[in-house]
C-alpha cells in the first residue's frame, strides 16, 4: 500500500531496457506456508541501448531475498540495493548470470497478483506486472526469454504440476514430494508466466492442424467439475479450426492446457500454453449455465486462444500498446462468435454494451484514449476502451481496407513482427503496407479520447434528382484533451425509396452506381456527399452495421424510424430503429414524469412490436432483441442530467403498456416455445438460444399481467426446466413480481437445490441484486451474510454488489445516498485485500457528474472519504483522485 502519491508513468518517457534475459531457469519449492523461488537469468546488455555498463534494476515486490549470485559469486549487503519495489546491483560484465532464492506467501496474497492459493490450488496471474511477486526480474513486456520451469511439491496434496509450454521431466524426490520441469521453446514476457500446482482431473482431447501436427488438448478442474468441461473443449476445437481458415494461425505447442481457478479478478489469462480461466469462463453444463454463459464460455475460451498469434507470438513493446493485443483480440472473437452464432445479433449485443458502458467511460474522469498517454497503474487501463472501443477501431480499419484487404495486413504484420514485442504504430503499418494506404490521420482513434458525435443533414434537389448528405463531426473535451482533430469516420449506408427498396448508389464523378450500400470515409469537420440519379426523397440508412464508434445525430421523424424497421435491409440497423423509436418515446414519457404530468406510451411503439411479434418468419433471436427496451442504464448514459426515478418510471411505465398490449401475442408465442423446450432436450446452439430468448422475454412481459395462468406457467417453467437459462429466467421474474409466497419458495428451493455450486449461487446473489422493488440495499445487506458470500472471491464481489450498483439503479442512487455510503464501505474494505477489484467497484461513484446536484455532493462525499481512509493501493488512489479533479 502507498500513502506518498504514486508515481505516474508516460508513454513519452519510454526507453528501452538497458539489458536483456535471454534464459530463464526457475525452481519453485511448494509449501503450504510459504513457497521458495530459485531463479537463474543468464543476461546480457541490450545493444540498443548504449555503451557501458549501467546498474541492474529488477523489479520485485513483497519478496524476502535468502541469497543472490553474479556468476557464482555469493554477493553480500554491500554489492546490492533493496528497495520497495527494486533490487539494483552492478554487473561487470557485458554477458552474465544471476542467481537468486526468494520466499513469498502465496497462502496470504489475498490481491490474486503473482503467486496465490486459490481453495487447494496454487496458481499464477501475471498479466500485467504480477511476475515482480513471484522473483526478482525485469518485469515488462518488451523483455522476452526462453523460461524453462520446474515445479516441487507435496505428491499427496498436488499431484498436477503444471507451467508453460512442453512437459521436459518429471520424478520422485522422496518425503512424499515429486516434481515436474516445464520448457517453453518461445520467447515471452514475464506477464506470460503461468504455474499450477493441485489435486486436479482432466478431460482430453486432440487436435490436428493444417500441417498435420496432432496437439493434445486439456483441461483440468478440481474434481467435482469433471463433468462441466464438454462446452469449453467443443469451443476450443471449433476457435482453432476458425483461426486457421479466418487468419491462417497454426498452433506451435505440442499441448495446450486450460485451468478453471474459482478467485481469479479477470475472465482468463493466455498464458503461453497454459490458460488460466476463472472458472464462470469455462464450466458450463446445461442445468448449471445460461445460454449466455455457454456464449460466454465459447468466447473466452476463443479469445485466449487466439492470443498466441495476437498477443504471445506478437506481443506488446510497453502497457500502453495494450490494445495492441485486447482490441485486435476482441475483434477476432467477436469474427468467430458471428460466425457460430447470428452476426447481426451478435453485433446487436456487442454495440449495446460499448454503447451502454463504453460511452460513458469515454464521458467519465476516467476517460483515456485507445492508446492511452499516462498512468498510475496499469490494471486501471483494463478497460472498455482498451477492449471493446480498440475492436471497434481494428473492425473500422477493415471496413476501410475490405475484408480481403484486411486479412493481406494481418498476415503481414504476423509475418513480420513474429516472435517481436512491438506498438499499435507496427499495427497499423503493416494494414498501411500490404494495401497501398495511407492510415496516418485514421490513428488519431488510438491518441484521441473521447466518443465522437456525427449531425447529419439532408437535401434533396428533385430537379436535379440529387441527393446530397452533409456530415459535421465533433467530439467533446475529455481530461487533458480540450482539443480534438478531426477523425476518419467510416460511414456505411444506403438508400431507401418510398416502397423500402435500396437505390443504387452514384456519388458525384463516378460514372455508374457502385451498389447499394456505400461506405463514405468522413475525414472533415464538415463534408458533403452527393449522389446522383436519385428518383425520389429518400430515407437514408445510416451507419450500417455500426460502422464506427460515434453519437449519430440525423432528425429521424418516428414514421421514419417504424419504416425502417420494417424495410432496412441491414438487421442492425433495422434494429437501431427499434432502439431510436424506444429512446424517443421513453424520453418523452421522462418529461411527462418530471412534470408531474399522466404517463402516455405513444402507440406507433405499440404498434411496431407487434409486427415484430406477429411475423414468424423473423429470427426470433432478434426478434426477442426488438421487444428489448433501452436499458435504464443506456437511458442514463444518453441524458444530460440522469433522473434515475423518472427513467426507471416511464420504463416500467412502457413495460407495463406493452405487455397489456400485447398480452395475446406474448402468451401464444411463449406457449409454442415453451412447448417446443419441453420436448427438447438442451442444444447450446443458435436457434435453441433464439427460440429460449424469445420465450423469456414473453415471460417476462407476461408475468406483469399478474394473471393466475402465467403465474402458474412461470412456477412450472422454474420447477421442470432441464436448463439453467428457462429457470433463471423464470426466478427473475418471480423475484420481481408481487407475489411474494412464490417469490420465496424459488428462492429457498433454488439454494438448497444449488448450495454446493459456487457458480450458480453466484447467479442467485445476481438476481436479487437486480431487484428493483423498494428495499434494495436492505436486501444486498443481508445477502453479504449469507455464508455462500465472500468479500475474498472476485465472482461473488461482482454478483452481489456490481451487479447491486451498475444494474440496480433506482435502489442504488437512493435519494439518501445509502447506496453510496455502502458502495464506498466496500471499496475501503476491499482496498486492502484486493485493489483491482476495488478499483474496477468504483466506476458508478466516478460518473457523479451525471447527476442532480444533490446526488453529485452525496457522491462527491464518499469519494472525499475514500481518499482520506487511509493508506490507498494505486489502483484506488488512481480513480479516486480523478474523479474528484
Amino acid at each position: 500500500m502507498r500513502t506518498e502519491q504514486p508515481k505516474v508513468i508516460h508513454l513519452k518517457d519510454y526507453q528501452v531496457p538497458d539489458y536483456l534475459i535471454d534464459e530463464t531457469h526457475l525452481t519453485f519449492e511448494l509449501y503450504e506456508d510459504r513457497t521458495l523461488v530459485h531463479a537463474q537469468l543468464v543476461m546480457r546488455r541490450n545493444p540498443d541501448a548504449g555503451a557501458g555498463l549501467p546498474p541492474l534494476q529488477l523489479d520485485g515486490q513483497d519478496l524476502e531475498l535468502i541469497s543472490l549470485a553474479l556468476n557464482d559469486r555469493q554477493l553480500g549487503l554491500g554489492d546490492y540495493q533493496i528497495a520497495e519495489e527494486s533490487l539494483t546491483l552492478q554487473p561487470d560484465a557485458a554477458s552474465f548470470t544471476l542467481d537468486s532464492t526468494v520466499v513469498i506467501h502465496p497462502e496470504s496474497n489475498t490481491a490474486l497478483e503473482g503467486l496465490y492459493k486459490s481453495g487447494g490450488m496454487f496458481c499464477t496471474q501475471c498479466e500485467a506486472e504480477g511476475f515482480r511477486k513471484i522473483t526478482y526480474y525485469l518485469d515488462r513486456p518488451d523483455v522476452m526469454s526462453k523460461f524453462t520451469t520446474t515445479v516441487s511439491a507435496e505428491k499427496h496434496a498436488y499431484p498436477i504440476l503444471l507451467s508453460n509450454g512442453n512437459p521436459l521431466a518429471s520424478g520422485e524426490e522422496g518425503d512424499g514430494r515429486h516434481w515436474a520441469t516445464w520448457e517453453d521453446p518461445f520467447m515471452k514476457p514475464a506477464y506470460l508466466f503461468a504455474l499450477v500446482a493441485g489435486d486436479l482431473w482432466c478431460v482430453e482431447d486432440s487436435f490436428t492442424t493444417m500441417s498435420g501436427r496432432d496437439v493434445a488438448l486439456r483441461i483440468y478442474v478440481e474434481p467435482e467439475n469433471i463433468d462441466k468441461c464438454q462446452h469449453a473443449m467443443d469451443s476450443l476445437k471449433k476457435s482453432m479450426t476458425w483461426d486457421e481458415e479466418a487468419y491462417g494461425r497454426e498452433y506451435d505447442l505440442d499441448i495446450f492446457m486450460i485451468v478453471a481457478v474459482n478467485d481469479f479478478n479477470m475472465g482468463a489469462m493466455e498464458n503461453k500454453g497454459l490458460n488460466i480461466f476463472n472458472s464462470s469462463a469455462v464450466l458450463a453444463r446445461a442445468e448449471t449455465a445460461t445460454d449466455a454463459a455457454h456464449q460466454r464460455v465459447e468466447a473466452i475460451v476463443a479469445h485466449e486462444y487466439f492470443h498466441n498469434w495476437s498477443g504471445n507470438r506478437v506481443t506488446c513493446r510497453d502497457w500502453f500498446q495494450l490494445s495492441l493485443k485486447e482490441g485486435f483480440t476482441v475483434f477476432r472473437d467477436s469474427q468467430f462468435s458471428a460466425d457460430m452464432n447470428s452476426p447481426t445479433v451478435k453485433r446487436v449485443e456487442d454495440v449495446s454494451y460499448l454503447r451502454t458502458h463504453q460511452f460513458a467511460e469515454d464521458a467519465g474522469p476516467m476517460a483515456h484514449s485507445v492508446r492511452p498517454e499516462s498512468f498510475i497503474e496499469i490494471s486501471n487501463f483494463y478497460t472498455l476502451t482498451v477492449y471493446e472501443k480498440g475492436a471497434e477501431v481494428v473492425r473500422m480499419i477493415q471496413t476501410l481496407l475490405g475484408e480481403e484487404g484486411f486479412r493481406k495486413g494481418s498476415d503481414l504484420y504476423f509475418e513480420r513482427h513474429d516472435g517481436q514485442a512491438v506498438t499499435v504504430d507496427d499495427f497499423v503499418k503493416a494494414m498501411e503496407d500490404a494495401n497501398g494506404a495511407d492510415l496516418t490521420q485514421f490513428k488519431r482513434w488510438y491518441s484521441q479520447a473521447g466518443t465522437p458525435r456525427l449531425a447529419v443533414s439532408e437535401q434533396y434537389d428533385a430537379a436535379a434528382k440529387t441527393y446530397s448528405l452533409t456530415f459535421r463531426q465533433s467530439c467533446p473535451p475529455t481530461p487533458g484533451q480540450s482539443e480534438k482533430l478531426a477523425f476518419v469516420i467510416p460511414v456505411s449506408l444506403g438508400l431507401l425509396d418510398g416502397q423500402g427498396n435500396e437505390i443504387a448508389l452514384r456519388l458525384q464523378d463516378e460514372d455508374a452506381p457502385v451498389g447499394t450500400t456505400r461506405v463514405l470515409a468522413v475525414d472533415q469537420p464538415e463534408q458533403t456527399f452527393t449522389f446522383l440519379d436519385v428518383p425520389e426523397q429518400p430515407l437514408p440508412s445510416l451507419l450500417r452495421g455500426f460502422s464506427a464508434p460515434v453519437k449519430l445525430d440525423f432528425p429521424y421523424s418516428r414514421d421514419q424510424l417504424m419504416f425502417l424497421m420494417q424495410h432496412d435491409s441491414d438487421g442492425f440497423n433495422r434494429w437501431e430503429a427499434g432502439q431510436q423509436l424506444s429512446v424517443q418515446v421513453l424520453q418523452e414519457m421522462v418529461g411527462q414524469h418530471q412534470r408531474g404530468e399522466a404517463l402516455q406510451l405513444d402507440q406507433r411503439l405499440v404498434a411496431a412490436l407487434r409486427s415484430q411479434l406477429e411475423d414468424e418468419c423473423l429470427d426470433q433471436a432478434m426478434v426477442a432483441e426488438m421487444l428489448s427496451l433501452p436499458s435504464e442504464a443506456y437511458l442514463t448514459e444518453i441524458s444530460e442530467i440522469a433522473d434515475v426515478d423518472a427513467i426507471h418510471a416511464a420504463r416500467d411505465f412502457a413495460r407495463q403498456s406493452i405487455a397489456t398490449a400485447l398480452f395475446e401475442l406474448f402468451w401464444k408465442r411463449y406457449q409454442a416455445n415453451r412447448e417446443v423446450s419441453r420436448q427438447t432436450p438442451y442444444v447450446a446452439e443458435a436457434g435453441h438460444f433464439a427460440r429460449r430468448a424469445l420465450q423469456n422475454i414473453a415471460l417476462s412481459y407476461l408475468m406483469l399481467s399478474g394473471k393466475p395462468e402465467v403465474v402458474a406457467a412461470c412456477v412450472e417453467q422454474f420447477e421442470e426446466a432441464d436448463n439453467m437459462t428457462e429457470r433463471l429466467t423464470a426466478l427473475a421474474v418471480l423475484v420481481n413480481s408481487g407475489f411474494e409466497a412464490e417469490r420465496d419458495n424459488a428462492l429457498a428451493s433454488f439454494a438448497e437445490h444449488f448450495k454446493d455450486n459456487p457458480l450458480v449461487m453466484d447467479q442467485w446473489f445476481s438476481v436479487q441484486a437486480g431487484n428493483t422493488q423498494p428495499g434494495g440495499l436492505e436486501r444486498i445487506q443481508h445477502l453479504m451474510q449469507h455464508p455462500a458470500f465472500t468479500l475474498k472471491n472476485p465472482n461473488k464481489v461482482r454478483a452481489l454488489i456490481g451487479a447491486f450498483a451498475n444494474q440496480n439503479l433506482v435502489n442504488f442512487h437512493r435519494a439518501d445516498g445509502a447506496g453510496y455510503r455502502f458502495l464506498a464501505d466496500q471499496v475501503i474494505v476491499l482496498n486492502k485485500l484486493n485493489p483491482q477489484i476495488a478499483s474496477r467497484l468504483l466506476a458508478p461513484l466516478t460518473r457523479w457528474r451525471k447527476y442532480d446536484t444533490s446526488r453529485q455532493a452525496l457522491m462527491k462525499t464518499e469519494l472525499e472519504r475514500i481518499l482520506a481512509s487511509g493508506e490507498l493501493s494505486s489502483d484506488v488512489y488512481e480513480v479516486v483522485s480523478k474523479s474528484l479533479a
